[in-house]
């Protein structure tokens, strides 16, 4: 199924109809600020299963973020952070970046991998975010990968819902997405290391 939501203003209704969807185990592709995920509700096992076959991987190994509504929601899933973090992370969020913290004991043990570490996102896009605060918990965020050799993400969620409509149950019309992912900063030394540049830039926050 295709909805179309406008990120300026979220239509209430569509939003809690992929909840409804989120809530029963059902997997959903939505916008960000960066590019089209798919996700689930990360308490739900089954739901978790169902992506890590779609992406080809076993959950323990995959690396995937929690979508988050802000920073009190962060909180809960990881172990804590000096000040200094916290200032940047309240500078850099919501924002177009995946900060890696380590885990705490809320996060589902099948997704916080042997390394016991978590991504987290606060995107800046009212659609993500709207459906993780009527959730109440975040959603499991991995990207949408294209099979084209130069453009690297889908964009276009038409031609999304045209290749994902039987293995997802709704594709959220959000706009056209942006094929340049995240800005992935590891935060579990106690540094930003930058594990991967992408549409966010660091430097400006801290």
């Amino acid at each position: 199924m295709l909805i179309k939501i406008y990120p300026e203003n979220p239509n209430p209704k569509a939003i809690e109809q992929v909840v409804e969807v989120l809530k029963k185990g059902g997997l959903i592709i939505y916008p960000t600020d960066t590019i089209y995920g798919l996700g689930c509700d990360i308490t739900n096992h089954r739901a978790i299963e169902a992506i890590c076959k779609i992406r080809n991987i076993k959950p323990e190994k995959a690396n995937f973020s929690f979508i988050c509504y802000d920073l009190s929601h962060i909180s809960d899933y990881i172990k804590p952070i000096d000040n200094t973090t916290f200032r940047v992370l309240k500078k850099a969020l919501p924002g177009p970046f995946t900060f890696i913290f380590n885990a705490s004991h809320m996060v589902p043990k099948m997704l916080s991998s042997n390394k016991k570490t978590v991504g987290i996102r606060v995107p800046d896009n009212n659609i993500a975010r709207e459906i993780v605060r009527v959730l109440g918990n975040p959603i499991l965020s991995t990207s949408i990968r294209d099979d084209d050799d130069i453009i690297e993400y889908s964009t276009d969620p038409e031609l999304i819902h045209e290749k994902y409509e039987d293995l997802v149950d709704i594709v959220i019309d959000g706009g056209y997405g942006d094929n340049i992912p995240s800005t992935i900063v590891d935060c579990t030394t106690g540094d930003f290391d930058i594990v991967r540049e992408g549409k966010g830039d660091l430097e400006l926050y801290l």
